[in-house]
């Protein structure tokens, strides 16, 4: 009687593990669950590139492989003949990667002011150097060379106790140089002695350590996700893992898998559709035009203007996506001043507008018809339109998707003075913006109007 019972508990046992595990290592099975919604409502995240490539700084985080990689590029190649011995190599830039004035605190402070959501750390980029002091990466860490302590750590435990931003970690797949990679790549990646000796246990250590919410792989394109074991991760990730209900997963696990499957899709550096697409998406965005990495020869013109920052920010937002936005730390763990500003700069924009970007929903247009400088938002009843460029000269804005009725209100936010209109000719409705005070706009950069009782042609 007593071995029924027991045999019955264990049936029982394994039935429950069973129901946990709701996600089989297939993509059909992984691309049914649902996007966590946190994420969704977040709309904007901050990227941060850092690592060894942050010695050299110059051109841009894949200095060691435009150096000596399978096609050297010339600058880079003349860079080192000019400033470095003929024998230096490139492992001698890590002890100067010393990050001896990276203050997590002051980190946080800068990205609780920029209105980010969440927080993404390159944990390695494909150099293989390890922000972590990582039991697979020996004498290639943080710990072990450079910094001598966990930057990873020193981040999160930052980020959790100060602040309410969602913490993720970037992971490449690949590394240019490493032995068991390219043993692999010779054998077609018919062996998988990288993945089960490096790939996978870092990957699971970072999560079960660290906890990141997001999980942004990168380095995938050169093998199929078979060779990766991408699925049984994910799978692994979605049932078991810490972060299982939270994390969410990007769409760099393996050639042919980009813009195909995965929590949010990617699909290139800069991706931006400019149209509503069905399924999640993230615009990931330096603030530097020619590098994600920090560049010491960086000019100002290089840089993003606040003003094409907001640009992209409303036209992601718009189309349904997240826009994640890079800067590159120094090799001393400081931010430069210009990031720091347009960060602060955008941070400052939310301020005002944010009911028109956290927790939006798209309309059912997202470009006006008639104002190419006008994207649109909703929250319920109620729709934004975010005006990139104020009319100056004739104080009047056409909206050529709006259906005004006869209880329609309007008002820029951060300022509550209802504004006149009156119906378009043509269909759609002209703001007129004689009334408002200019000097009296809250907003600097760019407008939104917030349309209640409204519908559309």
């Amino acid at each position: 009687m007593i071995e029924k019972k027991i045999f019955s508990l264990l049936i029982l046992i394994v039935v429950k593990q069973a129901e946990s595990l709701k996600y089989d290592p297939s993509w059909s099975s992984l691309d049914t669950r649902p996007l966590p919604k946190w994420y969704d409502d977040a709309k904007v995240g901050i990227f941060i590139h850092w690592g060894v490539f942050s010695v050299p700084a110059f051109r841009s985080e894949w200095f060691w492989w435009d150096w000596q990689g399978d096609k050297p590029t010339s600058d880079v190649v003349d860079f080192m003949k000019k400033n470095y011995p003929p024998n230096f190599q490139y492992a001698d830039f890590g002890p100067d990667f010393k990050a001896e004035f990276f203050d997590p605190l002051q980190w946080v402070s800068l990205f609780n002011a920029s209105g980010a959501k969440y927080v993404v750390l390159t944990s390695k980029h494909h150099e293989g150097y390890t922000l972590w002091p990582s039991a697979y990466s020996w004498n290639w860490n943080s710990n072990d060379v450079g910094p001598h302590r966990d930057l990873v750590d020193d981040l999160a435990q930052a980020i959790r106790k100060n602040s309410s931003l969602r913490f993720g970690l970037y992971h490449s797949l690949f590394e240019w140089f490493n032995p068991l990679y390219l043993s692999d790549k010779n054998q077609s990646f018919n062996t998988q002695i990288y993945v089960k000796e490096k790939v996978l246990p870092s990957l699971h250590e970072i999560v079960n350590k660290y906890e990141p919410e997001v999980v942004w792989s990168d380095g995938d394109w050169e093998a199929h996700d078979s060779y990766w074991n991408s699925t049984a991760f994910i799978a692994w990730l979605y049932n078991e893992s810490p972060v299982k209900e939270s994390v969410v997963v990007n769409d760099r696990w393996g050639s042919g898998v980009l813009c195909q499957h995965g929590d949010f899709y990617t699909c290139q550096d800069n991706f931006n559709p400019g149209k509503l697409l069905e399924h999640k998406w993230e615009n990931c965005m330096p603030l530097d035009k020619n590098s994600w990495g920090f560049r010491r020869n960086l000019k100002l013109s290089d840089v993003l203007t606040i003003e094409e920052v907001i640009k992209s920010l409303a036209e992601t937002v718009s189309c349904g996506g997240n826009i994640l936005i890079n800067i590159g730390p120094t090799k001393e763990g400081a931010i430069a001043p210009i990031f720091e500003e347009r960060l602060r700069q955008m941070g400052e924009w939310l301020s005002i507008n944010g009911e028109a970007i956290y927790e939006s929903k798209p309309w059912k247009y997202q470009n006006d018809t008639k104002n190419s400088d006008v994207w649109y938002t909703s929250s319920g009843d109620i729709v934004y339109a975010i005006l990139l460029k104020y009319p100056q000269e004739t104080l009047k804005v056409e909206l050529g998707s709006v259906q005004i009725t006869e209880a329609t209100q309007i008002n820029i936010l951060g300022n509550e003075e209802k504004l006149q209109w009156v119906e378009s000719p043509e269909g759609g409705v002209v703001i007129d913006l004689h009334s408002v005070d200019s000097s009296s706009l809250v907003s600097k950069w760019a407008w939104t109007f917030k349309l209640q009782n409204i519908s559309y042609k």
